[in-house]
């Protein structure tokens, strides 16, 4: 049967077409929060048959993780080898919670509604949970139509900013669409000391994950970390799940390699990216790579001179500068990217037991909400910008019928839904705007699509977002814009009036044909004139693309990335 299923799945991604058409204490909460009941739309689904037609799904989300860390993980360089990796793999917005909004739905920011990460407490309906929820996000995603289709679904670790609990405060809802929903909630960005939920007869229960005492063992620490108890939930869910007869799908979302978010640390000396105690001393601390050899050599665009970034407008005049926080001094970056190295480590270990868990019909996917600059491009320490440190993520594919090797399909995390879709035998939702990946699994040759596209909304409109504690005002700086990007160029248009309702439109376009980074804004060369008329042309293509929600995409909107 194993073999059979196998076949089948190596089958179905060579012909896609046929195929795809076919440790803590728990206590329950006296103000508990029934499941929501969903139905789907799109149809009558096909339900799941046995692990002889339908292969598993694991994802691994990584939180905030930049291509500069991917040299320090094994389990990055084993995948790299047994799979397929994707180097222009890009995310619709380098904020978390817009970006994981896209992923779950397959939708850009203008579709989901979510363009920040935060509603600041209620006041605006522009970001996090609120957002997500009050826009029909959550029946959309596509894990709903997993679990309609038979599929057992799970979810461990962080979800979306501001879907929280404290003690004295009233359950989240339960979220549509998931067997087993295990989220962590945020006071675990600090690493200890944190709740985690269960649903149990379609009721929420909370369990707390108390920290160890300062004077307790380094190694007792570490079993209370959060990247630890995610980690072991996920295992075993995954253990579960292989034993099983029903095809499942899990998400592992960690925290590393967040920062914290609280002024101080849990244990005196923890660092502003606090790892494993495990991983906090020696050479060989950072992984592969030893943390003396991690410079500021490896943050491409560090100590370039900024002034000839300023955007420019349509008729080439300068227009207002938005890069004009402090930059981020070398010893503040070099020490940071170590201690990211550093907490990367218990992601790495974490990844290389998936790996070893699953079986020959389970795909693994690997990737992370966004990534992050140190000092880059004269910035400080975050993320929100549409340069490459931002907004290039890890993604790499392993599982039945994947051709090892590098492909040149330009991709966006919207792709992931519709993949997961057609990788489960379903027929991607109509609403969704990505492309499913799957062809291009068994086809390293195939290319099917050449441009990504980028929604930010300025971080001003909301406030209160929780990264603010470490990157000062250069978050509210970054302006609302829309980019595309190719596999050699960015074109960036700004808004550059924080005012609602008020435009002033400022541009940027760099070649990365003779540079790594962003190293000159060229809009206003008469050589780069051609090249910036394509991209111009196809922001202009883009927003035609106006559907939201349920609302179908038209097939020019589709098709916009070819």
């Amino acid at each position: 049967m194993g073999q059979l299923k196998r076949a089948w799945v190596g089958a179905c991604l060579l012909a896609l077409t046929a195929c795809g058409a076919a440790g803590g204490t728990t206590t329950p909460d006296d103000d508990v929060r029934p499941a929501r009941v969903t139905g789907t739309a799109i149809g009558e689904l096909q339900p799941a048959a046995s692990r002889a037609t339908r292969p598993n799904i694991v994802v691994v989300m990584l939180d905030d993780f930049s291509m500069d860390l991917v040299q320090t993980m094994r389990s990055v360089q084993r995948m790299r080898k047994a799979g397929a990796s994707y180097p222009h793999a890009f995310v619709t917005d380098s904020l978390c919670c817009v970006s994981r909004s896209s992923f779950f739905t397959g939708q850009y920011p203008h579709q989901t509604g979510v363009r920040t990460n935060t509603s600041n407490q209620g006041t605006s309906m522009l970001g996090g949970w609120p957002a997500f929820d009050t826009h029909g996000n959550p029946e959309r995603a596509f894990n709903v139509r997993l679990q309609e289709s038979g599929y057992t679904t799970g979810f461990v670790g962080k979800f979306l900013n501001e879907y929280e609990w404290s003690p004295g405060r009233a359950l989240p809802p339960v979220v549509p669409g998931w067997s087993t929903f295990n989220t962590v909630f945020g006071s675990a960005y600090d690493g200890w000391d944190f709740a985690s939920t269960s649903v149990v007869d379609q009721r929420m229960q909370i369990t707390q994950h108390p920290a160890p005492p300062a004077s307790a063992s380094d190694a007792a620490k570490d079993q209370a970390y959060a990247g630890t108890v995610i980690g072991d939930l996920a295992l075993d869910f995954v253990a579960n799940g292989e034993a099983a007869d029903a095809p499942y799908f899990l998400e592992v979302a960690l925290y590393a390699p967040h920062n914290r978010t609280q002024p101080k640390g849990h244990y005196p000396g923890d660092p502003l990216f606090p790892p494993m105690f495990r991983d906090r001393e020696g050479q060989r601390s950072c992984g592969r790579v030893s943390c003396a050899k991690l410079t500021v050599d490896d943050l491409p665009g560090y100590g370039d001179e900024r002034a000839d970034n300023r955007p420019r407008t349509r008729k080439g005049k300068k227009a207002r500068a938005w890069n004009t926080a402090s930059t981020l001094p070398a010893a503040a970056a070099v020490r940071d990217l170590r201690d990211r190295a550093r907490m990367a480590q218990s992601a790495d270990r974490l990844v290389t037991k998936l790996l070893a868990s699953v079986g020959p019909d389970t795909y693994v996917v690997l990737t992370s909400d966004n990534g992050f600059h140190l000092g880059q491009n004269g910035l400080g320490r975050g993320k929100g910008t549409p340069y490459d440190t931002d907004v290039r993520v890890p993604l790499l594919i392993t599982g039945p019928g994947v051709v090892p090797g590098k492909r040149k399909e330009v991709t966006s995390n919207i792709d992931l839904a519709p993949t997961f879709e057609e990788m489960a035998g379903l027929v991607p939702a109509p609403f969704r705007s990505g492309t499913s990946l799957a062809p291009t699994l068994g086809q390293p040759a195939l290319v099917r699509q050449s441009y990504a596209f980028l929604e930010h909304t300025q971080q001003t409109l909301t406030g209160n977002d929780p990264d603010a504690a470490f990157t000062g005002s250069e978050l509210d700086r970054i302006p609302s814009y829309t980019a595309v990007r190719s596999r050699t160029a960015l074109l960036v248009r700004l808004d550059l009036d924080p005012r609602p309702r008020k435009t002033s439109w400022g541009y940027e376009f760099y070649s990365y044909r003779t540079s790594p980074f962003e190293k000159k804004n060229n809009v206003a060369n008469p050589r780069r004139r051609d090249e910036v008329a394509l991209l111009m042309g196809k922001l202009a293509a883009f927003d035609t693309c106006r559907e939201k929600g349920d609302e179908a995409v038209s097939e020019a909107c589709r098709t916009v990335t070819r």
